[in-house]
């Protein structure tokens, strides 16, 4: 045995036969996984492969060497691009280690996990158990109901909207429910055309202006989608079909058929487009989110195929939606675009004056041009349905409407008449409230920003904020004088 002390004493060493250095192993990866050294048909096929996805943190000590262990030995690099993810971090911004008790486990978002679980796989074995007690109360704090499941896909597509172009990500528990929220919208939604289409006939069709609209938007969803993936921008695709899904597709499209769906006097022929198109969009839908969420996306998929007799083994089999299967129609896009804003005009006068959604109102326009009027009149029923008015009177701009609430469209005004449809008295007492909070808050908001020394020594961001907040309490003010201004003008 060698004495410690006798740093010339000889040791023999001996080189496992059995054993590669790791970052050497890791070097071979892309050639052994396809039966390197020996010339096999797999690694003639498969190599070079297309791309490979890592960490920015990693790149000298795996990449460059697959790199050039791929020139040694295969006389070419073993892939052609190189996607580089951001590192996922805590809410604080730290990265996650065992030593800081801040890991979290990805079975624990899916499957869900109660607190004292989630303790002590955050405690168990630590590097530091000195810090034990520390990161226990930390965890207490940031879950004290443990971790709910969310599932699979809610996590699959919260991890693909935070593949930015940046360096670090923070994982934070509201986004992962939102995604969640999303799958269960989906779901919603996909259950609402299901009960649609057992009525699903060939024959004439004659589209909506609704039908078109989506249509032309799916068209640039998938436009966008392959762009994005062109450029491996995974988080313009999660953000793109959330956009389509929740505020499109949704949000307005599905409300814009049950006036169609529902009517027992509705065209015959607009009805069949209307349930055609429902199908052919959320057959396309399913499609493009089905890297994302597999398992939702496949289920429905299957349902939606029983419902329609397409015969489809499995959706992992289908094609990639392409941009020819759906026509862009800027008229359409244009028609719905004033469409929309005419109905949110009249929910926001509702909200603002706390009308209840159950009232039917009255509504005027005026300082339209012809196509506003021609636009009113050809989508009349819409606007009846989806914003509940009793019809539309069509003034001059000269004509006094007192008292009316105003929301404004281009030239356009669309009013609704307060009388009768709130008690005054009590409005102008809760909105009088609400403007002296508001009007509070903003003096105090102000008072901060003129005090120098916290313009001088508090972070750049904090600054930023209040000064956002100023702007937002202004603006909040102004609304409510003015609300406050058209209920004085009630007789």
């Amino acid at each position: 045995m060698r004495d410690k002390h006798d740093l010339n004493s000889e040791i023999e060493l001996i080189q496992d036969d059995d054993v590669l250095d790791t970052w050497f192993s890791s070097a071979l990866w892309p050639l052994t996984t396809l039966g390197w050294p020996e010339k096999t048909e797999t690694l003639k096929t498969y190599y070079p492969t297309s791309v490979l996805v890592t960490g920015f943190d990693i790149i000298f000590f795996w990449v460059a060497r697959m790199i050039m262990m791929g020139l040694k030995f295969m006389d070419d690099v073993p892939f052609r691009h190189v996607y580089i993810h951001p590192l996922v971090r805590d809410p604080d911004g730290q990265k996650m280690s065992k030593s800081k008790g801040n890991i979290l486990d990805p079975l624990d978002f899916v499957d869900g996990v109660d607190l004292d679980t989630l303790v002590k796989k955050r405690t168990e074995g630590m590097m530091q158990p000195h810090l034990k007690a520390k990161i226990e109360r930390a965890t207490r704090k940031e879950f004290p109901d443990g971790i709910p499941a969310f599932g699979t896909d809610a996590l699959r597509y919260t991890i693909a909207s935070l593949a930015t172009s940046g360096r670090d990500v923070r994982f934070e528990l509201p986004r992962i429910d939102g995604y969640h929220r999303f799958c269960n919208k989906l779901w919603n939604a996909a259950s609402y055309v299901f009960g649609q289409l057992d009525e699903l006939s060939d024959g004439e069709r004659t589209d909506t202006i609704a039908d078109r609209w989506i249509r032309s938007r799916m068209h640039h969803t998938i436009r966008e989608m392959h762009e994005s993936y062109a450029n491996y921008r995974l988080d313009l695709v999660a953000q793109t079909l959330y956009d389509f899904t929740w505020r499109e597709f949704c949000d307005w499209y599905l409300e814009l058929t049950k006036p169609i769906l529902t009517d027992p006097h509705a065209d015959e022929a607009e009805r069949r487009a209307t349930r055609s198109t429902l199908s052919e969009v959320l057959a396309s839908l399913f499609k493009l989110l089905h890297p994302l969420i597999p398992f939702l996306s496949e289920e429905l998929w299957l349902k939606l195929c029983a419902r329609t007799g397409q015969k489809s083994d499995s959706l992992m089999l289908e094609s990639m939606p392409e941009t020819n299967q759906f026509d862009a129609d800027d008229e359409a896009e244009q028609e719905m675009e004033w469409l929309k804003q005419v109905i949110v005009g009249i929910r926001q006068i509702r909200g603002e004056m706390n009308i209840s959604p159950a009232k039917i109102l009255p509504v005027k326009l005026a300082g339209y041009s012809e196509l506003d009027r021609r636009r009113a009149e050809l989508h009349n029923g819409y606007i009846r349905k989806l914003a509940r008015i009793e019809d539309i009177e069509f003034i001059d701009s000269e004509q006094s409407v007192p008292g009316a609430a105003t929301a404004i469209l281009g030239e356009m005004r669309i009013l609704v008449p307060l009388v009768g449809l709130i008690d005054v008295a009590q409005e102008q007492d809760r909105l009088g409230k609400q403007l002296f909070g508001v009007r509070t808050d903003l003096e105090k908001a102000q008072r901060k920003l003129r005090n120098e020394q916290f313009v001088s020594n508090a972070p750049d961001e904090v600054v930023y904020k209040e000064r956002t907040r100023v702007e937002e309490l202004a603006t909040r003010a102004d609304q409510l004088s003015q609300q406050l201004q058209r209920l004085a003008e009630i007789d």
